[in-house]
């Protein structure tokens, strides 16, 4: 297993993976077949973490990438120092602590770059991503209610943050 900065190389991997994650829970944004599959959308993405502000992690096995970890850093001065966080790991995977290793790069990249907060939400019922979060520092600072519509259903998530400067 192997934890590293994606490349522009990884395009197709990540879009598969990202697909396959769209199937595989349903605690992810998209719904299956919602996700654009466009490889010029990832690849935009992919240029922005490699020459901007932002970050994507990947946890490779072999030739496939089987999670991720976006740090999406924010632009306006007075938040610069903030960035918001979207992890995933495919089924198979979870539970061998990949998840620890992608925040613990995470945490070395936010030093570096001066991101002293670290923010993301998660559905309140994704007790095992919460138990993730919590371990690595992250604390709920609130609820943000009927979040989502998941199989029909208002869903609620916490936010939660992590901060450098406490």
């Amino acid at each position: 297993m192997e934890i590293r900065k994606i490349e522009m190389e990884d395009a197709n991997n990540y879009l598969d993976m990202l697909l396959n994650l769209d199937n595989e829970t349903k605690f992810m944004m998209f719904e299956p077949g919602e996700r654009p599959t466009d490889i010029n959308i990832a690849k935009n993405i992919i240029e922005k973490s490699i020459n901007g502000d932002n970050l994507i992690l990947i946890a490779t096995d072999g030739e496939n990438i089987v999670g991720f970890l976006s740090a999406q850093r924010s632009v306006p001065n007075r938040i610069k120092h903030t960035a918001y966080i979207i992890a995933g790991i495919r089924e198979n995977f979870r539970g061998k602590g990949i998840g620890s290793k992608l925040f613990f790069e995470l945490d070395i990249w936010a030093r570096e770059n001066n991101v002293t907060r670290l923010e993301l939400s998660v559905v309140c019922s994704n007790t095992i991503a919460k138990h993730l979060y919590e371990k690595n520092g992250f604390k709920i600072e609130g609820i943000k209610k009927n979040a989502m519509i998941i199989d029909g259903k208002y869903v609620d998530e916490f936010f939660m943050a992590k901060l450098y400067n406490d």
